[in-house]
């Protein structure tokens, strides 16, 4: 049988691309699974349409503005990195599978053959494709590993549509705090797991997989919630490249600190109450306000280095419930429902900002003025 399959593969043209292979079916239909070397990907997968109108094309157009996170990722995390199957497809090209026997698994693993005037339309991974085309350029010794590519043989327009439909349809991305969970690179992920299993107010309070607590969750905040609040107080950007042991100490102080001035969360961390009732009953139970919290943080930290603890007595006088309109509606509430935007997170930080007698910015003291003109409410306690 080796002898034979080796014959065959001698006598290829040298205009073909060879590549290992396993022959699957799927649907009744014949595909592969085969291994390309990363240097091959810019050269075979040269089929662009993007000028063709959406109704046209099989594949959505290229967002240029992935491409360098994750080109970059693949620089920088050489020995780690993970790229998943490109999937494509055969088109207007005669394919040949030779395989290793003519029985069992042998007659499923051997070489495909493809001409090298075959056109490939990817079906899912072009950003992936383009990514590893820019990575080359500045680690081209990454080009002799691999990727595995799944090839289908070209069944017409309407198929590569809907094959690119079911391909992304059910493809779920994972939660934030997932995400968070998992990520050994990122240090402020590490940080905000170190919160959640250090500080007593996040101490079996924090939901490590979902973004989103049920009304029945037994959970307070989420890892995404205190990771973004965590952010906010070390006045970090995206992508952190390092945490100080003085920033993970303050961030476990500071939470620690806060949540001792606010009563409800005392209570919960003796069972007093449940987290279901502080989110239903109070607006620090909820992320916009702990991401409000972080950012407080910043400037008061930052403004009294040496008395900032003392400075966050007045949060035990605030009055948190999500039934004093006054305080919070127009601002971390629209209509009774919590907000989670932007305008919403800095009118909380401005609230609490006063309550603290810490100044506000140019940027805050302007959205606290719109606040004002609409007529929507006030600073207050």
């Amino acid at each position: 049988m080796a002898s034979s399959f080796l014959k065959d593969i001698k006598g290829l043209s040298a205009s073909n691309y060879t590549f290992p292979a396993i022959r699957g079916i799927q649907a009744g239909r014949e595909y592969y699974i085969c291994m390309c070397h990363l240097k091959l990907i810019p050269r075979i997968f040269l089929y662009d349409e993007s000028d063709l109108p959406a109704e046209l094309r099989a594949q959505r157009t290229l967002n240029r503005a992935r491409i360098p996170d994750l080109a970059n990722y693949l620089v920088n995390n050489p020995g780690e990195y993970v790229f998943s199957s490109i999937t494509a497809s055969i088109i207007d090209a005669p394919v040949t599978f030779i395989p290793f026997g003519d029985s069992g698994i042998e007659s499923k693993v051997g070489t495909i053959v493809i001409p090298m005037d075959a056109r490939f339309l990817i079906n899912d991974g072009q950003h992936r494709r383009a990514a590893i085309e820019e990575a080359l350029k500045i680690r081209p010794e990454i080009g002799n590993e691999t990727i595995s590519v799944v090839l289908f043989l070209d069944a017409g327009l309407k198929r590569s549509q809907q094959m690119f439909s079911d391909l992304n349809r059910h493809a779920v991305r994972p939660t934030r705090s997932i995400s968070i969970l998992y990520d050994h690179r990122d240090p402020l992920a590490a940080l905000s797991l170190k919160l959640a299993a250090k500080v007593p107010s996040f101490q079996g309070l924090t939901e490590l997989e979902k973004t989103s607590l049920s009304n029945r969750s037994i959970k307070m905040f989420t890892l995404s919630s205190i990771y973004q609040a965590t952010q906010a107080l070390l006045g970090k950007k995206a992508k952190v490249k390092r945490v100080t042991k003085a920033e993970e100490q303050l961030a476990i102080a500071y939470w620690t600190e806060v949540g001792e001035r606010i009563p409800e969360w005392q209570q919960l961390t003796r069972r007093e109450v449940t987290s279901c009732a502080l989110r239903r009953d109070c607006i620090h139970a909820h992320g916009v306000t702990l991401q409000a919290l972080g950012i407080v943080g910043h400037q008061l930290v930052n403004t009294y280095p040496a008395d900032w603890r003392e400075r966050l007595d007045p949060l035990r006088e605030i009055n948190w419930a999500r039934s004093n309109a006054t305080n919070w509606e127009g601002r971390t509430m629209i209509g009774g429902r919590i907000s989670k935007t932007q305008t919403s997170l800095a009118l909380t930080a401005n609230l609490l900002k006063e309550a603290l007698s810490l100044t506000l910015t140019p940027e805050e003291a302007e959205i606290e003025e719109r606040f004002h003109h609409s007529g929507r409410g006030g600073l207050g306690t």
